[in-house]
């Protein structure tokens, strides 16, 4: 199965804002009894755009040669991969699952892994170095830092803490290709698409809603969507260029 990283626009939802802002309220956790589910799809219409060129200018030993990286992830259906998907400004709703482990963000071959990732905001995340080179990983919400760690050595870790919503944009100071995302949602209602374009937002109480789609081209765009106690709404979203 071909995969291809492509930049997006979006068909039948509107394009709002290239950043999302953080939001006032905050969320309360209620029990749910009567939810519904959303499961959608998101999916890729037109051709697949050029392929993005990578020069690295130091550390080549470690971080490669010049080369072709696709920009965007889709199979051969056009199922897009790790966009990021969120209900907008809900106050109450179910309860946030826990998890023992810290989301991580490694510098590994002068890249980020994961490239796309989703985490609840006020969590900490650990920022991993896996190459003996000099990384300075930088994490701005809009044009405000939200982190900016010096990792010298290989193996070095450091926590940092995600204290408000938003999409965090994630560069290397010491390697300028770099670049990763960190979506810190305000609420337990998100998730990110498979590798077949799928995703499912569960146990949502009944009412209306904005569904947004977010991806690293087009920014935030959003989708109305009505719940229904114990049903299941399909949601299909296309995206072009």
């Amino acid at each position: 199965m071909r995969r291809f990283r492509m930049l997006l626009s979006c068909v039948a939802p509107v394009v709002v804002l290239t950043t999302l802002a953080p939001i006032a309220h905050a969320y309360q956790e209620i029990t749910v009894s009567d939810g519904g589910t959303i499961s959608g799809k998101v999916v890729f219409q037109g051709a697949p755009p050029p392929m993005k060129t990578i020069i690295p200018t130091k550390d080549q030993e470690v971080c490669g040669g010049i080369r072709e990286e696709p920009q965007i992830i889709i199979s051969e259906d056009l199922s897009l991969q790790d966009a990021v998907v969120f209900l907008k400004e809900i106050e109450r709703g179910k309860a946030w699952e826990q998890s023992a482990q810290t989301p991580e963000l490694t510098n590994r071959k002068c890249n980020f892994v994961p490239h796309v990732q989703a985490v609840p905001a006020g969590s900490d995340i650990e920022i991993i170095s896996a190459d003996p080179v000099l990384h300075a990983t930088h994490g701005f919400l809009g044009k405000r830092t939200v982190f900016s760690v010096t990792l010298p050595n290989q193996g070095d870790r450091v926590k940092r803490p995600l204290k408000k919503a938003g999409i965090v944009r994630v560069e290397c100071d010491a390697h300028g290709w770099m670049l990763g995302w960190i979506y810190a949602a305000d609420n337990p209602y998100y998730a990110l698409t498979a590798k077949d374009g799928t995703f499912t937002i569960t146990n949502v109480p009944p009412g209306a809603y904005t569904l947004v789609v977010w991806q690293e081209y087009t920014g935030l765009s959003e989708t109305p969507v009505i719940v229904k106690a114990k049903e299941v709404v399909s949601v299909h979203i296309e995206l072009k260029k």
